[in-house]
């Protein structure tokens, strides 16, 4: 599926009939057999920095410990933090991904008390959100926001010594409980940074997990892969990227962003339209958001690693509480 007018979807993997048709090869008339081609259950992870990803590991944890393992899914999508958390659930139990989050060692909290009870990001937080708000202010559609977007990147990285690529990866890997890639299909997007064209990894890429993860979660920098150069795969359409189930029957989105886009609404990139089009092609889909509580700790505050066990005890919360009513969809 492509809500985007003027991008193409762009698969690494060599394996053609792993690869979704467009939406022009797609046929529109019965959604169900579309449904049925695919496969039965999706999982959709989405971005949010580190307090999104140690949310999404605690949601995932609760709705385990409640008897609903929704890390069985026949496909999981990760984008940025997302990816990470895709890998991890694939190499370690929720229990121990979750356990690892609170025994970790405290962080020392980052910037001052906002007035919503987050904290007001620290400099380079805000001049990144800031200088990417322009980019996407200044672009004509979404093609041309990515395109601008990985020419930032790259830009940035002429000036830097290209030592930051080598610690990056130690950082995603050292994350990472396991650095293969599953036997269940796995989705890991990002977009290309000189061509500005998405890009969604799997198994049959010919690209180690590792760097497939640390490319997704390339935010203002351009990771690079062979001869290729590679962006946060949140540009891709959103922080979600939910429109790549399409042809799954159950669909669930855990978004700690709670579906917000960045992006003007006429682009077509906001989850709520991605769920639409899901739903319009005859996929069931339930979304999880972080509750009034916890959305505290998202957006400005995202990269606040003080933040991350408090935001996965929000998710393991939200996660038992909804488990039973979710197992009837999922099962």
């Amino acid at each position: 599926m492509n809500t985007t007018p003027s991008s193409r979807l762009h698969f690494t993997s060599t394996t053609a009939s792993d690869r979704p048709r467009s939406d022009q090869d797609q046929p529109q008339d019965d959604a169900t057999k579309q449904v049925r081609a695919a496969g039965e259950r999706a999982l959709v992870l989405g971005g949010g920095g580190s307090t999104g990803n140690a949310w999404l590991i605690g949601a995932i944890a609760g709705l385990f410990d409640a008897g609903l393992d929704v890390t069985e899914a026949d496909l999981v999508i990760g984008t940025s933090a997302g990816s990470t958390a895709a890998a991890q659930i694939a190499g370690a139990t929720p229990a121990e991904l979750f356990a690892a989050i609170l025994a970790a060692a405290p962080q020392q909290r980052t910037g001052p008390v906002g007035s919503d009870r987050g904290r007001v990001p620290v400099r380079p937080a805000a001049d990144h959100m800031e200088r990417t708000g322009k980019i996407i202010a200044a672009a004509e559609d979404a093609a041309d926001m990515r395109r601008r977007m990985g020419a930032a990147a790259l830009d940035m990285d002429a000036a830097s010594d290209g030592s930051g690529q080598t610690r990056w990866r130690a950082t995603v890997a050292a994350r990472l409980p396991s650095q293969l890639w599953p036997q269940r299909r796995m989705f890991i997007t990002a977009v290309d940074a000189h061509s500005g064209d998405p890009v969604v990894f799997d198994g049959n890429s010919g690209v180690d997990l590792v760097d497939a993860v640390a490319a997704s979660c390339a935010s203002g920098f351009a990771y690079s892969i062979g001869g290729s150069r590679y962006i946060d795969g949140g540009y891709r359409s959103n922080a979600d990227n939910a429109d790549l189930a399409a042809g799954y029957a159950r669909v669930l989105v855990l978004s700690p962003f709670g579906g917000r886009s960045r992006t003007p609404a006429d682009w077509g990139l906001h989850l709520a339209t991605q769920v639409d089009e899901l739903r319009a092609r005859g996929s069931r889909v339930e979304t999880i958001f972080p509750d009034s509580n916890s959305e505290h700790m998202f957006g400005a505050s995202a990269m606040d690693l003080s933040l991350r066990p408090p935001a996965a005890r929000a998710g393991y919360n939200q996660g038992r509480a909804l488990a039973g009513q979710l197992t009837e969809f999922w099962r």
